[in-house]
């Protein structure tokens, strides 16, 4: 059995397709099944991460976990079941924004990932953290632009990365949760390739048909624009991550082919996939 934390999330999700698509045992954690939404045959259960009554429940039988975390959720009562139930794996997604040679987490994203992954280290369940940065579903913010026009409008669009596709993400993890050997491991993930926000859009407008340009916008307005329904220190955190990002290219690895066996998908192949997101 096979527990998926945040199973209705973007990555949660295409991890519990991906499982069920070998076969799997499949285990998804929600506080709402009945808007779940998932492929037949997986065991919907109820709980919540902030209800401890409901965890043990959830992970009784379960041999290995894969968790999608809400940012500041607290996962200290899961891991006290989970080590209680005898579950022998977890595999984390934490963030790419984490620095393992800083004495003091950069942020706010960075210190709550870190935060985490030392909590699981802690518990004596064999782990593995795969660290993601930007990924490629980033760009689904472009879609309410579009509706009104060819121009998406946006801070730091000389800001690169390595935007990874989620069903890459859901691979790796899915083989790290069924296969094992790559226990105490970090795995940071990306894309094949470092594109600027201004060339992703440019292929997006290709896949879409469309002579999409992008307009940089002054950053602080924008920040005071979404300080309105965000936490400031996780702005902050954000718009720090994609400063830092201008002018200089993105690392690209290879560790989605080392662990799937296949190259990692572009991020045209993820404009392709997600078409009908953007009206097309």
């Amino acid at each position: 059995m096979y527990l998926v934390v945040g199973a209705t999330a973007h990555f949660g999700r295409q991890a519990v397709e991906e499982l069920v698509s070998t076969g799997a045992a499949v285990r998804a954690l929600t506080r709402t099944p009945e808007k779940a939404g998932l492929p037949e045959g997986v065991e919907v259960v109820q709980g919540d991460l902030t209800k401890p009554e409901t965890l043990p429940a959830v992970v009784r039988g379960v041999e290995a976990a894969f968790l999608v975390l809400q940012y500041g959720a607290d996962i200290a009562p899961l891991l006290e079941a989970a080590r209680e139930a005898g579950v022998r794996r977890v595999v984390f997604l934490s963030s790419g924004a984490v620095d393992d040679g800083a004495e003091r987490q950069p942020d706010v994203i960075a210190r709550y990932h870190r935060d985490v992954e030392r909590a699981i280290e802690a518990s004596g369940i064999e782990w593995t953290f795969l660290r993601l940065l930007f990924p490629a579903i980033n760009s689904l913010t472009f879609a309410m632009q579009l509706q009104g026009g060819d121009v998406i409008r946006a801070p730091y669009t000389e800001a690169a990365f390595s935007a990874v596709h989620e069903r890459d993400v859901a691979e790796v993890a899915v083989r790290i949760l069924t296969g094992g050997g790559h226990a105490g491991r970090i795995h940071d993930l990306t894309g094949p390739e470092s594109l600027t926000q201004a060339q992703q859009v440019r292929i997006l407008g290709e896949t879409l048909g469309r002579a999409l340009t992008v307009e940089d916008l002054d950053p602080e307005p924008v920040r005071a624009q979404m300080s309105q329904f965000m936490d400031a220190d996780l702005l902050a955190a954000l718009f720090g991550l994609m400063a830092r990002a201008v002018g200089k290219p993105a690392p690209v690895n290879g560790v989605v082919e080392e662990i799937t066996g296949h190259q990692a998908r572009t991020y045209a192949q993820w404009t392709r996939d997600h078409k009908a997101d953007f009206g097309g």
